[in-house]
């Protein structure tokens, strides 16, 4: 039904249309207005301004039809039942009476929308007396394209307005903002890379709360980590003047940038990605983005009951972050960048602690430990091995060889000791150097020599020695009983004729022959007594000198441990106490001991000699020398 406020709209005559735009790209046919879908965007624009600007406007216009082939904007254009494309984007075209055009006032543009005040609008009628009428949303969408406004028209508030009457100010159009693209970016394509924190199942079936099942998965050779999935474009935006707004670039990633250590950027068939090229464990580096596959597990997280929990690795462990307190960390090899408050327990490898040692422990089972900050009121131990700390407070301190800078109010126990400075610490060992040692407060500075008790070696040596004596003494008697036979004429001629013989230098006679085994015969009783004393003495010559090779051991053996034995003070700065403390070196050695009994034997009762008492100077001792006193 036609708005009787509106004149009835009069289509133009399809010839005069062939002269108001060019026809192959819009064509005027009975059941509406059509575009050539071959010749869409820039060539149907200037075809559609010719027509507006020229004084005609489209009826009935489907404006997302129009705007998708002006603009490439909005859903896809519909098809025939051939599959073709069909651009129908409006009824019919009618000429814009200039009275019309009139109605329309002025848009105002701003901030990337348009705004149009809607009031009511008259026009004279046959009498000469205005009439009122109304707005055409058609006429509208004409008159704002030769205002400008080209793109991003609102038909639905134009038309809301329209029927509603009521005056005011409405946006009518609107800026099309640029959607934006996707940057290019990785995705994990190995479930490896998840850990699990459930809590580690024990063998009898109970839960570990303290300890996560899988903190640490194992990569293997050839596994896909990361997947690139490349930059998308996103849509361009328009203005309100149909002029495109470029969105901005997506960022593109270069997937060599994430390789580390035992991986590679491999282009398959299905993609780009990161794959591992050995067997080993995932470190992801945060700070410069790479990935690696190493032999050694690295973790920046820290130890802590949040984090990983108590760890039982069966590899080479890096840390980064702090170790809290209480929580154990168990490998191979440990390093810890940061400061440790727990527990670092090696089973064979090396303990290396970059910052400081506080309240907890280190303990290896063969191998170094080396603390670069400060440890405080902690345990350090190994069985077998060599520590290394540069300042040391109130700490219980034991391995086969140990290097501190500074020791205050400490227990130190090892085969060899080596201490630039210490303070009010108890310290013992076989060979103990100290460049400066004073006492701390309250606390005395004892320095204890392990001397060697070496009671069943020198027992021993006297025994064998006095073994060596009596088979001296048995093969003096034996060589005197032999030089007596050798020395009766009759054996003598024998054994001289007999030699003689069986060298082939003398040729019995038939007649000879008898007499020479009646000399055998008379000579029989001395000579087996001569070859019994003989068969003695060979015996006794080699168990002598089994004896002898064996004295020389014990007597090596004995001088090794006297001499292992020493100790050396550059200077004393007040009140140091220097014992021998006698121990069995053959029970095994005393640096495996639990730390209790280690500051039990130092800090407990004197039960040692005492080699020195002073203040101020130097001292010495040097077993050897001593042994020789």
């Amino acid at each position: 039904m036609t708005d009787p406020a509106v004149e009835p709209v009069v289509p133009l005559p399809a010839e005069r249309f062939a002269h108001a735009g060019p026809e192959h790209c819009i064509a005027q046919r009975e059941d509406g207005v059509y575009a050539d879908p071959q010749v869409v965007g820039t060539t149907l624009v200037a075809a559609v301004d010719a027509i507006l600007q020229g004084g005609s406007y489209f009826v009935g216009v489907d404006y997302p039809v129009l705007i998708k082939a002006l603009y490439g904007h909005g859903p896809e254009l519909p098809r025939n039942a051939s599959g073709a494309t069909v651009v129908r984007f409006a009824a019919s075209i009618a000429p814009f009476a200039p009275g019309r055009r009139a109605l329309y006032r002025a848009v105002k543009l701003a901030d990337g929308q348009a705004e149009y005040y809607f009031e009511p609008v008259f026009m004279p009628g046959a009498d000469g007396v205005e009439q009122p009428t109304r707005l055409d949303a058609d006429e509208f969408l004409a008159d704002l394209w030769t205002k400008g406004v080209r793109f991003g028209v609102d038909l639905d508030a134009i038309r809301h307005a329209i029927v509603s009457g009521a005056a005011g100010r409405f946006v009518v159009g609107r800026r099309l903002a640029p959607s934006p693209g996707v940057d290019a970016h990785v995705v994990e394509v190995s479930n490896d890379l998840h850990r699990s924190d459930a809590p580690r199942q024990l063998a009898n079936g109970k839960l570990d709360l303290m300890s996560f099942q899988n903190r640490f998965p194992q990569i293997h050779k050839g596994e896909r980590l990361l997947r690139k999935i490349p930059r998308s474009h996103g849509a361009p935006g328009f203005e309100l003047s149909g002029i495109p707004v470029a969105p901005a670039e997506p960022a593109d990633l270069d997937l060599s940038s994430y390789v580390g250590e035992g991986t590679m950027s491999l282009e398959c068939a299905d993609g780009e990605f990161l794959v591992a090229q050995r067997d080993g464990f995932l470190d992801v580096d945060p700070g410069v983005g790479r990935i690696a596959v190493t032999d050694k597990i690295v973790s920046r997280d820290g130890v802590s009951a949040r984090t990983t929990g108590n760890l039982q690795l069966t590899a080479d462990y890096e840390e980064f972050g702090e170790v809290q307190e209480q929580r154990i960390v168990e490998g191979e090899g440990v390093t810890v960048h940061a400061d440790v408050y727990g527990h670092v327990v090696s089973r064979g490898g090396a303990i290396r602690l970059n910052r400081n040692l506080v309240g907890g422990s280190a303990r290896n089972a063969c191998g170094p430990i080396v603390i670069l900050g400060v440890a405080s009121g902690a345990v350090i131990q190994t069985v077998n091995g060599e520590v290394n700390v540069q300042r040391a407070e109130n700490c219980v301190i034991s391995g086969t060889r140990v290097r501190v800078e500074q020791a205050i109010n400490c227990e130190i126990l090892a085969d060899e000791v080596e201490i630039a400075h210490a303070e009010g610490s108890a310290v013992a060992g076989r060979r103990v150097t100290i460049g400066c040692a004073a006492p701390k407060r309250q606390s005395e500075m004892r320095v204890f020599v392990l001397r060697p008790d070496c009671a069943r070696v020198e027992e021993a040596i006297g025994q064998v020695g006095a073994r060596i004596a009596q088979f001296g003494a048995l093969a003096g008697r034996h060589r005197a009983a032999l030089e007596a036979l050798s020395g009766q004429p009759a054996l003598r001629k024998y054994l001289m004729l007999a030699r003689r013989v069986r060298t082939g230098e003398l040729k019995l006679t038939a007649e000879q022959e008898p007499q020479f085994r009646r000399m055998a015969q008379v000579v029989a009783p001395a000579l087996k007594e001569f070859g019994r004393l003989s068969q003695e003495l060979k015996g006794l010559e080699a168990e002598r000198q089994a004896g002898a090779a064996l004295l020389g051991r014990l007597e090596a053996q004995h001088a090794e441990r006297v001499g292992a034995a020493g100790v050396a003070i550059g200077a004393m700065q007040g009140e140091v106490q220097v014992r021998a403390l006698d121990y069995e070196p053959d029970a095994g050695g005393m640096v495996d001991l639990p730390a209790r009994d280690i500051r039990e034997r130092l800090r407990g009762p004197l039960r040692s000699e005492l080699l020195f008492a002073g203040a101020s100077g130097s001292y010495r001792w040097d077993g050897t020398a001593a042994q020789d006193a």
